[in-house]
């Protein structure tokens, strides 16, 4: 028996050793899937992969060294975020919002955030305020060095650390998805230079929950996601081939 397996050994391609080498935690083990998923979903929110870029099962195998299955796991994760489109013959490519998606996700954080706005006012701590207050010092920080992407991110997360607060898990990780979503939809229709509502935007709405000002916050929060929505303009873009290593390097 020892025989036969190093003479299978020996028959390896070099692609097939390295693969071999690659198996279990470094390889194709469920931690090491889970980073790669952060790190293509991260591209993805950040804009670094954009809308309509074709995701090759075989190059991203390549640059991350593990399987095509383990790859098209990852990229079906991501499909049922609707980060990533899967179609028939074509592959994966990153998704390309309409604007009427862009609506629909609008109108569900609507529905979502602001209900959540008075629990979130009864169970904030001034460490939380504080958090907060950061998150949008940061996020301005970032519009005014050009940065445009990580503000976006910086947004998301200020928004998914509210519904976090509110202390209704299930609606927290909606909150979440609609967010990555929101990120995906920014990038593609956002103006340059501004996310669509006030810099202060955020500070004011900490400063009403602080204060437990609880229907002032449930309508700050409507304007403030409308005037993000009303801010999005159509702009044509054609798909792409994205360098992956270059990406993910």
């Amino acid at each position: 028996m020892a025989k036969s397996a190093n003479a299978a050994s020996s028959t390896s391609t070099p692609a097939e050793a390295k693969r071999g080498r690659g198996a279990g935690k470094a390889g194709d083990g469920a931690e090491r899937h889970e980073t790669i998923y952060q790190q293509i979903r991260e591209a993805i929110v950040e804009h670094r992969l954009k809308p309509g870029a074709r995701l090759r099962e075989d190059a991203l195998a390549e640059v991350f060294g593990v399987s095509r299955t383990g790859i098209r796991k990852i990229l079906q994760r991501l499909a049922l975020e609707h980060l990533v489109t899967l179609t028939p013959r074509r592959g994966a490519s990153v998704s390309r919002p309409t604007i009427e998606e862009a609506r629909d996700v609008f109108a569900a954080r609507q529905l979502v955030e602001c209900q959540l706005m008075p629990w979130v006012a009864r169970r904030l701590k001034a460490a939380d305020a504080k958090a907060l207050r950061q998150l949008a010092i940061d996020e301005r920080q970032a519009l005014r060095a050009g940065q445009q992407s990580r503000a976006i991110q910086l947004s998301a997360q200020f928004h998914q650390r509210l519904a976090e607060l509110s202390g209704n898990t299930p609606l927290a990780e909606f909150v979440a998805r609609l967010c990555s979503r929101s990120s995906l939809i920014l990038a593609v229709y956002g103006a340059s230079g501004h996310l669509g509502c006030e810099s202060h935007d955020h500070d004011e709405l900490v400063t009403l929950l602080e204060t437990g000002k609880e229907e002032r916050a449930v309508a700050f929060m409507q304007r403030h996601l409308k005037a993000i929505e009303a801010s999005l303009s159509i702009e044509e873009s054609t798909d792409e081939a994205p360098d992956l290593n270059a990406i993910f390097a």
